[in-house]
């Protein structure tokens, strides 16, 4: 009862720090996000690679997908030229994977009073910084935190039993990133948590990158509840936004052995390979459509009953 307390505290200082971490950045950008998407968007190269800056900006692919969502809906920005800026959002968002794995538990409390100290002054600038390494301090509590609750969480009866599942049959595996990621609405706590399980080796690396991979669709949920109210061309980034993971995880389910052993290789501690299955998965998929960004946006169309001219 009490692990599962804290595991749900730990979780909400896991999303309220990134929410926290979120704010800083977007107050210290101001409403230049909105200006540069619509800028930045001629051509698919230019729309992935500034949806991946932007993404790494605001460290939320939901938050930019939303972004974007309500811009089309606004008639600011056309579904096809979102697509690049999809394909980048799913890249962006590795960039906290990777500072959770190359960080350490010593940052912890230098951020979290490095922050604390920020927010008594009056300037805007250094105010948005203190909420950006408080948002960060709080992430990196709360992943200790996982980290310490795994092994009694893998000890509660039925847990037990679906941990074992999920080491071997990956498919349950890759359902449970899917809705547990839409419950939280957030793939970066998801791989979080998988992170934790997999350090004690409560998880396989395959298993936590099926978890990974279920993830990335989990988290199409907001966008998907964005675009149907927004009018028909920003549900065709929803469901293209769907379409994109969904595509990608079929693509590596079948080759999850040899992408496991591709990333011990790279590096001998599981939560960087965990990161770096998370940054090549999206990295590949993405560079995989960009080049078929138009038929792909052409073949949404179709599926989805809405054909435009060019």
């Amino acid at each position: 009862m009490f692990t599962a307390i804290f595991f749900l505290l730990f979780l909400f200082l896991f999303l309220g720090g990134l929410t926290i971490m979120r704010t800083g950045l977007m107050n210290l950008s101001g409403n230049r996000l909105k200006k540069w998407l619509l800028m930045f968007t001629s051509t698919p190269w230019k729309g992935m690679l500034f949806g991946i800056f932007v993404t790494v900006l605001l460290q939320s692919s939901s938050a930019v997908m939303i972004i974007v969502v309500g811009l089309i809906s606004a008639n600011l920005l056309t579904f096809r030229k979102s697509i690049g800026i999809i394909l980048g959002t799913n890249i962006g968002t590795t960039a906290t994977i990777e500072l959770l794995a190359f960080g350490t538990e010593d940052i912890i409390f230098p951020f979290l009073i490095i922050g604390s100290l920020c927010l008594f002054f009056s300037n805007k600038r250094l105010r948005s910084i203190g909420l950006f390494f408080l948002g960060v301090g709080f992430i990196f509590f709360a992943m200790a935190g996982f980290e310490r609750l795994a092994k009694p969480l893998a000890n509660t009866g039925y847990l037990s039993s679906l941990f074992v599942q999920m080491n071997e049959e990956f498919l349950i595996a890759t359902g449970v990133g899917a809705v547990v990621t839409a419950l939280i609405q957030s793939s970066t706590a998801m791989t979080g948590i998988a992170i934790g399980l997999l350090e004690e080796n409560i998880l396989s690396l395959k298993g936590a990158i099926a978890v990974m991979l279920g993830s990335n669709i989990g988290t199409c949920l907001d966008t998907l509840i964005a675009g149907i109210v927004g009018g028909k061309e920003a549900r065709l980034t929803a469901y293209a936004h769907i379409w994109l993971n969904v595509f990608g995880v079929v693509l590596f389910l079948p080759i999850l052995e040899p992408f496991a052993q591709f990333n011990t290789m790279l590096s001998p501690f599981p939560d960087q390979q965990l990161a770096h299955a998370s940054f090549f998965f999206n990295l590949i998929v993405s560079l995989l459509v960009l080049p078929f960004s138009k038929p792909f946006s052409i073949l949404i169309e179709k599926v989805h009953g809405l054909s435009q001219t060019d």
